[in-house]
């Protein structure tokens, strides 16, 4: 087969995998030579060869024979890296054999608007950056692995596909594999039905960098669980880099193997907190440096972005999608965008981040983490077992509600408003001293305010 020959298979590709999948996967690569009925294609990447392995070797493989049956199987080769290991496809197989393990790995697609150029840094998220540019230098790191846990929106799967851009930058010679814990377990299962299992072990024990999304969806599915500790033990036995991220500390995700849980914690642990106003701030201004490319021209008025930096508060993809939204509504329409145009425009979003917690709402979440009744939080028993649980739950109402003193203690079964201003002192003194109460606030404010 000649050059000229995989110039006009291509156009043929185009029609079959559409245009975005073409420019993004087939375009690049470069017919080099047909050898022994191996056909070999230049890649910029190891991970563009993974991929299109993973995903369009059957099609391209489909499309090779049919034109000439010598060819049986492709091999993808990185430019930069001669000799570095050919990224090799599977052999044919016939058409009725169900996918393989192997050919239906697909990684998880990467966001380009996801780099360490775009994520803004701050106070609560400092130390989760560093520890993840550190990573994504591609060379050895003193902690395995590195563990990212915070809430919804707080920047875990964009640092995640930071690193994943970095070393496919820095680093095209690694075999990065990134996706999240629903798909371990899917394919898993797949390997387990097929029993493919040998095809999984050696796919998810041969990469180089192994990034896992989400770990907390593993909790509770014993036999997943089991094959993920074997296979970090396998990577971390061969010095190989592991990444994990999860909604909660790897202590704070019930369902989950004690022997996972310290293996998760044997690395670098990193939290990243719920955003304060200068980094909501700074992540609008960043925003709207980036909208000034659609809308070079809109006019927006002073105070409009510390505005929504004060209002919307617990969710970033809710404050970006915000001013997005305000951007587009305002060139639509033709206006500047302004206070009253900003309030009109994102009144239901306004509203629901006034979302109001209620003292029941917080007795309930208080009772459920220290693993005690309702009844005995608010009841007269003073044992330090509810007595402190209780003094947590009326810190918070003083903190996240506008209730008076006087109403919170007739809340916890009539206390005097003396008791609840006690209670509220000796958690600040607390709070300062005791590492696990500070944990325990954090943990119930965020859990309140999601």
């Amino acid at each position: 087969m000649t050059g000229e020959q995989w110039g006009e298979l291509r156009q043929r590709l185009r029609k079959t995998v559409g245009q975005n999948n073409y420019v993004t996967w087939i375009e690049p690569l470069k017919f080099r030579d047909l050898l022994d009925g191996v056909a070999t294609f230049d890649v910029p990447t190891t991970f563009l060869g993974n991929y299109v392995s993973q995903n369009f070797s059957d099609l391209i493989l489909h499309e090779l024979h049919s034109r000439n049956s010598d060819v049986r199987r492709l091999s993808f080769k990185v430019v930069a890296n001669s000799d570095a290991r050919p990224v090799e496809a599977a052999k044919p197989q016939p058409v009725e054999r169900k996918p393989s393990a192997v050919s239906a790995l697909n990684p998880a697609p990467l966001d380009s608007r996801f780099t360490f150029d775009t994520f803004v840094v701050g106070k609560p998220n400092e130390l989760a950056h560093a520890a993840a540019k550190r990573v994504g230098e591609g060379g050895p790191v003193t902690f395995n692995p590195l563990f990212l846990y915070g809430g919804v929106g707080l920047g875990k799967t964009h640092l995640m596909h930071a690193i994943a851009w970095e070393l496919q930058a820095r680093r095209p010679d690694l075999n990065v594999l990134y996706l999240s814990a629903e798909q371990f377990m899917y394919r898993f299962v797949q390997a387990l039905r097929d029993r493919k299992m040998m095809d999984f072990k050696e796919i998810f024990r041969s990469v180089d960098v192994l990034m896992v999304d989400d770990v907390q969806f593993i909790a509770g599915k014993d036999s997943t669980q089991e094959e993920f500790f074997h296979t970090f033990n396998a990577l971390v036995d061969q010095n190989k880099q592991i990444i994990i991220s999860a909604d909660r500390a790897p202590g704070e995700i019930k369902d989950l193997e004690e022997r996972v849980k310290s293996r998760l914690q044997c690395g670098l642990v990193v939290d990243l907190h719920p955003t304060d106003y200068e980094l909501r701030l700074g992540i609008l201004q960043s925003k709207v440096e980036q909208q000034r490319v659609t809308y070079p021209d809109l006019k927006l008025d002073d105070g409009v972005l510390e505005f929504l930096a004060h209002r919307i508060s617990t969710n970033v993809r809710v404050l970006e999608g915000a001013l997005t939204r305000l951007f587009a509504f305002a060139s639509l329409v033709g206006r500047e965008i302004t206070m009253d145009l900003t309030q009109d425009c994102l009144a239901d979003v306004l509203r629901a981040s006034e979302r109001k917690i209620t003292v029941e709402e917080i007795q309930r979440k208080v009772s459920e983490h220290y693993n005690i009744r309702l009844s005995d939080m608010i009841g007269p028993k003073r044992l330090r077992s509810y007595a402190r649980p209780r003094q947590v739950a009326m810190y918070l109402c003083k903190q996240l509600t506008s209730r008076s003193l006087p109403e919170i203690g007739r809340r916890f079964g009539g206390r005097d408003h003396t008791t609840v201003m006690h209670g509220v002192r000796r958690i600040e003194e607390l709070k300062q001293q005791d590492g696990q109460i500070a944990e325990d606030l954090e943990l119930l404010r965020r859990a309140l305010e999601a």
